[in-house]
């Protein structure tokens, strides 16, 4: 569906095009089951298909610079991808993008859970992603954003009642919580670091939407583990507790994009560290997390970034 609205052709002519391809290429692209499967010769198709939108893009902009009153290309405007962990957008991560859309950049922004928003880009979709997964994929690089940091939080209707101690080892099975999906194992994750449970099962809500969890919160469906800065105000005004004021936790989140040479690349890539940096914690410190991020040597944009940190 997606495919034929963007070529603007009928599902004939889309499957005529795509038997075309693969008697070119000798091999098959996408395995015709339902929902349709990418193979790796289609991955790696897709992949150079994005990578030569990444390429156009970049063009529309230089011919921008030089000459800010013409025309584009004459087709429709590029439009690049990433993949970002819900909780970011709903917090730092869009204003971000802002001054990229003013600029006319078309951005798609695919919502996913933080640790499984890397797989959007190791499967060629997206050109960048926003993960806590650290180690970079081949022909990736990896830039540390900074940590966000986490707070237990309810309703005081719904903390006075089930809750009025806070949150502990004794009441936390008792308790129900609200977690955004089926993948996110981040509240059973906070938990057990909270309480050195290895492993750990809760009653769970789920509500696929940063906004949404926290209007769970408020309706005094349960309990849940939200970004400080999504809550800060909240908190401040009275609106929710923080059940574990003593304990904050936090993750490290980090960005990975192509290790490409790209104009467009390189304002993405800048845009997002310089907003994480004055929305976010620094990276923890190996006595509270992992290690620092293992990834090509720093290209022109990190030495760039280095000597304005410097």
């Amino acid at each position: 569906m997606n495919a034929r609205r963007r070529a603007c052709r009928c599902p004939s002519a889309v499957s005529q095009r795509l038997r075309s391809l693969e008697m070119q290429t000798g091999t098959v692209l996408i395995v015709r089951s339902r929902p349709i499967k990418v193979t790796p010769a289609g991955q790696m198709l897709l992949k150079h298909a994005l990578q030569m939108r990444l390429l156009r893009a970049d063009l529309e902009r230089e011919l921008k610079e030089l000459a800010p009153g013409g025309s584009s290309l004459g087709i429709d405007q590029e439009q690049i991808a990433i993949a970002v962990n819900a909780d970011s957008i709903g917090t730092w991560a869009l204003p971000a993008l802002d001054q990229l859309a003013r600029q006319g950049l078309a951005i798609e922004v695919i919502v996913d859970d933080q640790d499984f928003t890397q797989g959007w880009l190791r499967e060629g979709q997206v050109l960048g992603c926003i993960t806590t997964l650290e180690h970079a994929l081949r022909g990736c690089k990896v830039l540390p954003l900074g940590s966000m940091q986490y707070v237990a939080v309810a309703h005081p209707e719904f903390a006075a009642t089930r809750c009025p101690e806070g949150l502990s080892a004794y009441n936390f099975r008792r308790l129900p919580f609200i977690a955004f999906n089926r993948k996110d194992d981040s509240q059973c994750d906070f938990v057990g670091r909270a309480f050195g449970l290895n492993k750990v099962k809760l009653r769970q809500f789920h509500v696929p939407s940063t906004q949404g969890q926290l209007r769970a919160v408020e309706a005094l469906r349960g309990v849940s583990w939200l970004p400080e800065l999504q809550v800060r105000d909240k908190l401040r005004r009275g609106e929710l507790v923080n059940l574990m004021p003593e304990l904050p936790l936090a993750i490290d989140l980090y960005w990975h994009c192509w290790n490409l040479d790209s104009p467009v690349l390189d304002a993405l890539t800048k845009a997002l560290i310089s907003t994480a940096a004055a929305s976010l914690s620094g990276p923890r410190t190996p006595g509270g997390a992992g290690r620092a991020p293992q990834a090509a040597p720093p290209g022109r944009l990190e030495r760039e970034l280095i000597a304005e940190a410097a």
